[in-house]
């Protein structure tokens, strides 16, 4: 739905090339983002792709449509920034990256599932699965969209 890059917080690339998660795991959040968010098109602006939403000096134009081609490179980007993002948080920054693809890195900052995380709580189920509303209610394609992510990349 959104995948916005401008937050506060710096946020350091991976200095080395090993990664708490695998290749076929970062695919696999690469397709359920896909799935979940189509490509969209001009009528979509400010977001193109795969829901990136168009930050100020990017040189995206109202009504851009990009290829399959373009969204994906521009998918996967974005999705590794916020997996850098959240490193700290080791074998879950891809769950992390994922929410926060969809519902930006503030709200996964501040939502109930990084403070169960930070006091050593890895009973996030339910916390993961309850960030599935829209405009205040419960959206059941989110809720899909949640326990999917849930069930295929949260690490015991």
């Amino acid at each position: 739905m959104l995948a916005v890059l401008s937050f506060t917080g710096a946020f350091a690339s991976n200095s080395s090339s090993a990664t708490p998660y695998s290749q076929q795991d970062f695919e696999k959040a690469v397709s359920m983002i896909k799935k979940y968010e189509t490509l969209h098109s001009a009528r979509h602006w400010p977001l193109v792709g795969y829901g990136h939403k168009v930050q100020p000096g990017e040189k995206f134009k109202p009504g851009t449509t990009l290829s399959e081609s373009q969204a994906d490179a521009l998918l996967r980007k974005d999705l590794k920034k916020f997996v850098d993002y959240f490193k700290a948080y080791g074998k879950d920054s891809l769950l992390l990256g994922v929410l926060a693809y969809n519902v930006g890195p503030g709200r996964v900052n501040n939502s109930a599932v990084v403070k169960l995380l930070k006091s050593g709580n890895r009973d996030i189920k339910d916390a993961f699965i309850s960030l599935c509303k829209y405009r205040g209610k419960v959206h059941k394609q989110i809720k899909s969209r949640r326990i999917e992510e849930f069930t295929t990349l949260f690490k015991h």
